[in-house]
C-alpha cells in the first residue's frame, strides 16, 4: 500500500489534474509536472461535454466501408493529411481490426463500463469541489439527417437501452423544436438524451479543480524528457534537472508516447485533430447541446457564447492547423440554424490522443508498478477523467478495479 509516498504526475490537463487532486485526497504527497501552463491544451478547448452516453467506440463494424470516401474530403468528418499517411497507417490497421465483429462488443463493454463509472465519479467530484455551478444539465439532441440514417442508428440507441442510458427518439421536426427551437425543418429525426451534462466552460472547470489541488499539491513548469527507473525511486528527468518520485503518472496526453518508450514501453498511439469555432451568436438561445450524427460535429454553449466543432484529422503533432476545417463546419451550423447570427468568431486546433481500439490506457507499465498509464481518450477526456482518477488510485493502492482493468490494460497492444 502506497502510504506516505510521493507521486510526480506528467500532465496538468484534465487528466492530470483530477488524477492529482484524487491522490491528495487518498493522503499522498503529490507534483505535477508539464511543459505548458496550466490550463492549455486540449482540456481547455474543446465541446465542454461530459459525452457520458458515447459507448460506441469509434471503430463501428461497416464504417471502413464508408471511411474511404471521407478520407478523400479534405474537410470530410474524417481526413488524413497527405504527408501523414503512411505514418499513421499502422494505427490505422489496428483501427480497422478493432471494428470486427468479433472484436466490436466487448470494447463497447467496456466503454460503456468506463462511461458508467464516469458518471458517478463526475457526480463525486463537482460534490468535493463545488463543481455543480460550473455545470450544464440541459441534455443533447443527437440529429440525423434522414429516415435512412436515423435507422441506421438503431443500434446504437438499442445499446443506450441496455446499458441503461436514458433517451427518447424523435421523429418530427415539431418535437425536436419543443426541445431545441431554430433548427431547420429538413430535420425531422433525432435522439434525446435528457442526462446529458456539459461544463459551463471547460477552462472554468479545469481552473476550479487546478485551484482545488495546488491548496495541498504542486505545478511545477517544465518539459519532461524522459524516465529512468532505479531500485527503490523513479526519477523524471526534465532539461538537466531531476525530479524523483515513489511513482510517476504519465498522463500527459498526445505527447505521452515517447516518455512511454523512454522505458521502453512503445504504444500505438497517435492524435486526432480537433478543431472549433467558438462565437457570440446574439440574441440566439442554444437549450440544449446538439450533435449533427451525419457531418461529425457538435454544437454547444460556452459561458455566453456558442462553440462549433469537431471532424478529425490525422495528421500528427507537427502539421500547421488547417483552419479551412473550421470554417466548413460552421458554415454548416448556420445552415442547420439559419437563425443563428455569428461575430467574434475564434478558431482552436487541439490535439486529442486516441488509440485505435476507442479506448484509453490506464494502469501500471508492464517494466514497473511504480509508473502507471492514464492516457489516449480521445474526444472523450473530459468525459471520463474523473473515473481515470479513481482508477489510477485504486492501483497505486493496490486495490481492485469496480470494472474490468484487462480492456485498457497497457499490455494490450504489443508493438
Amino acid at each position: 500500500m502506497a502510504t506516505d509516498k510521493s507521486v510526480l504526475v506528467i500532465g496538468s490537463g484534465i487528466i492530470g489534474i483530477s488524477i492529482g487532486l484524487e491522490l491528495l485526497k487518498r493522503g499522498l504527497n503529490v507534483k505535477i509536472i508539464d511543459r505548458c501552463e496550466p490550463s492549455q491544451g486540449a482540456s481547455e478547448g474543446n465541446a465542454g461535454a461530459f459525452a457520458l452516453a458515447d459507448i460506441i467506440p469509434i471503430a463501428t463494424p461497416g464504417l471502413m466501408r464508408v471511411a474511404p470516401s471521407w478520407l478523400l474530403d479534405p474537410l470530410g468528418p474524417l481526413s488524413i493529411r497527405p504527408s501523414y499517411f503512411f505514418s499513421i497507417m499502422p494505427w490505422l490497421l489496428r483501427f480497422w481490426r478493432a471494428s470486427w465483429a468479433d472484436r466490436f462488443p466487448s470494447l463497447m463493454h467496456a466503454q460503456a463500463q468506463l462511461m458508467a463509472l464516469s458518471r458517478s465519479a463526475l457526480e463525486r467530484q463537482a460534490a468535493a469541489y463545488n463543481g455543480e455551478p460550473l455545470l450544464r444539465r440541459e441534455g443533447q439532441l443527437r440529429i440525423y439527417d434522414n429516415e435512412h440514417s436515423f435507422g441506421k442508428s438503431l443500434s446504437y440507441w438499442n445499446a443506450c437501452k441496455e446499458y441503461g442510458i436514458n433517451h427518447n427518439l424523435l421523429r418530427s421536426s415539431g418535437e425536436i423544436g419543443e426541445i431545441q427551437s431554430g433548427i431547420c425543418s429538413r430535420f425531422k429525426y433525432a435522439g434525446y438524451t435528457p442526462d446529458w451534462i456539459n461544463v459551463t466552460d471547460p477552462k472554468l472547470w479545469l481552473k476550479n479543480l487546478r485551484n482545488a489541488f495546488v491548496k495541498g499539491g504542486q505545478i511545477v513548469q517544465k518539459k519532461a524528457d524522459s524516465i529512468t527507473l532505479k531500485s527503490d525511486t523513479t526519477i523524471v528527468r526534465c532539461s538537466g534537472e531531476e525530479f524523483p518520485a515513489s511513482y510517476v503518472v504519465i498522463a500527459a496526453g498526445a505527447w505521452s508516447k515517447s516518455l512511454a518508450q523512454s522505458i521502453g514501453d512503445k504504444f500505438p498511439l497517435d492524435t486526432e485533430r480537433g478543431y472549433n469555432t467558438t462565437f457570440n451568436s446574439g440574441v440566439f438561445k442554444l437549450q440544449t447541446h446538439l450533435t449533427f450524427a451525419d457531418h461529425g460535429f457538435v454544437i454547444s454553449r460556452i459561458g455566453d457564447n456558442i462553440r462549433v466543432g469537431g471532424a478529425v484529422e490525422l495528421g500528427g503533432l507537427n502539421a500547421p492547423p488547417n483552419f479551412a476545417r473550421s470554417r466548413i463546419l460552421l458554415s454548416k451550423a448556420r445552415q442547420f440554424l439559419p437563425n443563428m447570427k455569428v461575430s467574434n468568431a475564434t478558431d482552436w486546433m487541439g490535439f486529442r490522443p486516441s488509440m485505435p481500439d476507442s479506448l484509453p490506457v490506464i494502469g501500471p507499465s508492464p517494466k514497473t508498478f511504480r509508473v502507471l498509464y492514464a492516457f489516449g481518450h480521445g474526444h472523450l477526456g473530459l468525459t471520463q477523467s474523473a473515473a481515470t482518477a479513481e482508477l489510477i488510485g485504486d492501483c497505486v493502492f493496490g486495490r481492485k478495479w469496480p470494472i474490468s482493468d484487462i480492456p485498457f490494460s497497457p499490455t494490450r497492444f504489443h508493438c
